[in-house]
């Protein structure tokens, strides 16, 4: 992992470029960050400013310009690049969300289905996401797990979303 400090608003607006970034063939626009993070975009520019600096992203002037993060902002990140890697998709009130995938599924009191709960943690924009959606994953690249929900909470900053698990089945059909 990178040596690289930055501050809680270079974190933020990093984080967001990655996140919206995923699966792009082009740049990421800084009002596109700035509505994502629910920021000023002049708030974002000043910071793309300062992360261009320390080589975290690259400008890319023009009217189809943006920002594109470097290698070393996933390092900076603590954050794998998923290029390569295979996907889990989301669904949306039964739509699939395009631009999304989830990079992480943590889960929490499995022991009492009442109370189930799982963060998921989101590539791409966690805006299409509101509380009382259900959510369906999945299927998940190497078990094949679908877990399905409602959204109780989403978190721009972390870029994730707190689900209420209502349902977890494997390829063999057996439900948890």
């Amino acid at each position: 992992m990178s040596n690289i400090q930055l501050s809680s608003s270079q974190e933020r607006v990093l984080t967001a470029l990655v996140n919206l970034s995923e699966g792009r063939e082009t740049p990421v626009q800084g009002r596109e960050i700035a509505e994502a993070i629910d920021r000023n975009a002049g708030t974002v520019r000043n910071r793309m400013g300062s992360l261009s600096t320390i080589g975290l992203v690259k400008g890319v002037a023009g009217p189809d310009g943006g920002y594109i993060p470097t290698d070393d902002a996933y390092d900076a990140l603590g954050i794998e690049r998923l290029e390569d890697a295979a996907t889990t998709p989301v669904e949306r009130e039964g739509d699939p969300v395009e631009d999304v995938t989830v990079a992480e599924i943590d889960l929490s009191s499995v022991a009492n289905p009442e109370l189930c709960r799982a963060e998921l943690v989101i590539r791409g924009p966690v805006g299409p996401f509101d509380a009382g959606d259900h959510v369906t994953v999945g299927p998940t690249p190497a078990a094949g797990l679908r877990l399905s929900g409602v959204v109780d909470a989403t978190n721009v900053d972390g870029n994730s979303l707190l689900v209420r698990v209502d349902g977890m089945e494997t390829p063999t059909g057996s439900a948890a």
